[in-house]
């Protein structure tokens, strides 16, 4: 596989196995070292792992998980990578559902010793072979390697997103491998880089990034989050992360932490200006993109101009029925998924050569004109017969000093169908919901003002760091996705009870 390879072919040579490849909060490896670790995790599950064969890889350490990556991809079979944080339940039941070949619990051997020049022109083990007397070296006799079929399937990912329960996607080498290289000219990234990528490899868009990362042959820092995001930033080049951890970062170089960051590379979700500014304010670059697990690249914004296509994207917005200022995205891309394992169902669609996950954007003014999102189509509200788009009231809301945060979904109303409501994240205070109705009033109009209104210290969010708009309904509905959320707030009682991961809802009064 070519992301394999090259770290394989990196480790052989001398000039370049010193240089570090994997970071963590707790260790390091260079090329050298990750390539002995992959080619002996590769040894180590050789005799159990087919080639097109689905590998689930369930660790804890994202170091760990890396090396199982690239190992499984070595021998040919598709890696899915679970989220850590799944309680032991509802892991069997994603598993039930996508009936990997294998399942990997626990770290994988590691090389003692970086492999010879001669390992890059060595095939996968064969699984036949007995391990070499000397560990960091192929076996003996192993056939030279067939060039990788850039058709084949070695990457899977979960799509739990902010609007439905995880679905397995899988796709081929190119549909990553082929922007590696306009994604490194748009990000400007430099031999000798090093790239934080915060957040779990469960999360498409953090996997894609180590793995391009890797692949560049710069250092990547895994692992990285919450107290240790700071901590890290002196060392750090690039961050390639969600806007919340965009956010964080800032936080963290106002609040005096030394930093090195140059550039902001922010997936994921809508960037707004302010982040953009701020950034601007502190001389770090933001380059933001728009994308989805099961189409990849869409476009890109490196200058703040707005929405552009990726390289080698067409875009097309299609009106959506009964809306008239809006309409549906669709790509023809090579960078789009195959679709989804044991034949799961999702919002891909296609027609012909064109595909789309039935996100909505602003009809251009004009051929050219940048892309404006606004959500997902089924994420829309409709309201005593009028439809509401919840981007367009979470925009206002985040800009309410105190709210870190907020997702807005439609609750069920027996007279008007559903109900505009707002979930905040924020610290508690005197006066807040007067507040956010204050700036209701003066920027929305009166079908989409929230109803109703709850307040959280902290939102439930998917593995990539995006809001959990389904969790955040079903919390409200009464229902307990995957078992790991708290009971939902009583109607009238004025707070829930907080569980560890703090999804307590508080009604505002």
């Amino acid at each position: 596989m070519p992301v394999a390879q090259r770290v394989i072919d990196r480790g052989g040579d001398p000039d370049t196995s010193g240089g570090l490849a994997l970071l963590d909060d707790g260790s390091s490896r260079t090329y050298g070292e990750l390539s002995a670790d992959v080619l002996a995790a590769a040894r180590h599950l050789s005799s159990s792992v087919q080639r097109d064969g689905l590998v689930a890889l369930c660790l804890d350490d994202p170091a760990a998980t890396v090396v199982a990556l690239l190992a499984v991809d070595r021998l040919g079979a598709t890696a899915l990578v679970c989220d850590p944080q799944w309680s032991a339940a509802h892991r069997e039941t994603v598993l039930r559902a996508v009936r990997p070949d294998t399942t990997i619990l626990t770290a994988l051997p590691r090389g003692t010793s970086a492999p010879g020049p001669e390992a890059s022109a060595r095939s996968a083990p064969d699984p036949g072979a007995p391990d070499p007397s000397t560990p960091g070296e192929e076996p003996r006799g192993a056939p030279t390697a067939a060039r990788p079929d850039p058709a084949a399937r070695p990457w899977a990912g979960f799509s739990s997103g902010s609007t439905g329960r995880p679905r397995a996607v899988t796709r081929t080498r190119r549909s990553w491998t082929d922007s590696f290289d306009a994604l490194s000219r748009a990000i400007g990234l430099r031999p000798g880089d090093t790239v934080l990528v915060p957040g779990s490899l469960a999360s498409s868009l953090t996997c894609f990034a180590v793995v391009h990362a890797l692949a560049e042959g710069v250092t990547v820092r895994v692992g990285t989050r919450g107290r240790h995001l700071a901590a890290a930033l002196p060392d750090v080049d690039l961050v390639h992360c969600v806007p919340s951890v965009a956010q964080d970062v800032l936080d963290a170089i106002e609040s005096g932490v030394p930093s090195r960051v140059r550039t902001l590379v922010v997936g994921g979700a809508s960037t707004s200006p302010e982040l953009r500014s701020r950034a601007a304010r502190l001389g770090v670059d933001v380059v933001a993109y728009y994308g989805a697990v099961e189409l990849s690249f869409v476009a890109l914004d490196t200058d703040g101009a707005g929405l552009v296509p990726f390289p080698g994207v067409e875009v097309e917005i299609r009106p959506a029925d009964g809306a008239s200022r809006l309409g549906q995205v669709w790509v023809r891309s090579p960078y789009v998924a195959d679709g989804y394992l044991a034949d799961a169902v999702g919002p891909l669609a296609r027609d012909g050569s064109w595909a789309t996950v039935g996100d909505l954007a602003e009809m251009p003014p004009a051929p050219g004109a940048p892309l404006v999102l606004r959500g997902r189509g089924d994420g829309a509200i409709l309201t005593g017969g009028s439809t509401v788009v919840p981007e367009d009231v979470e925009v206002v809301l985040r800009r309410v000093p105190g709210v870190r945060d907020v997702v807005v979904v439609g609750s069920t109303h027996r007279r008007l169908g559903a109900v505009v409501t707002a979930v905040v994240e924020a610290d508690p205070r005197p006066g807040l919901r007067a507040t956010l109705e204050r700036a209701a009033r003066s920027h929305l109009t009166a079908q989409q003002r929230p109803r109703r209104w709850y307040r959280t210290g902290m939102l439930p969010r998917t593995a990539s760091g995006k809001p959990a708009r389904a969790a955040v309904s079903e919390r409200l509905q009464g229902e307990r996705p995957g078992g790991d959320l708290a009971p939902p707030a009583t109607q009238g009682s004025a707070r829930t009870e907080s569980t560890g991961l703090e999804h307590g809802f508080e009604a505002l009064r």
